[in-house]
């Protein structure tokens, strides 16, 4: 099976409550996931649930997509993150 048929709870550092988020925020596979990216994707969910969305998911995401634990993002990476959320604003 093609992993990005699999549902976002699937990948790592993603549990219930994010994967919950991102499919109610229409995010319900990784390969729609890959497609948005991982800016694109927290935005949505972002403006789904702003109270409970926060840059852990951001970091979840841009890490999961690539096979990676969230803590080992580098602050250059994180940094870019943030650029590009702001670049959708």
């Amino acid at each position: 099976m093609n992993e990005d048929r699999l549902p976002v709870a699937s990948l790592r550092n993603l549990g219930p409550k994010s994967a919950l988020v991102l499919a109610q925020s229409g995010i319900r596979t990784i390969a729609e996931l890959r497609l948005l990216g991982a800016a694109k994707a927290y935005s949505r969910a972002k403006a789904f649930a702003p109270r409970s969305v926060s840059l852990n998911l951001l970091w979840a995401i841009a890490a999961g997509l690539e096979d990676r634990d969230w803590r080992e993002l580098s602050p250059q990476e994180k940094s870019s993150l943030l650029a590009q959320i702001r670049l959708l604003r």
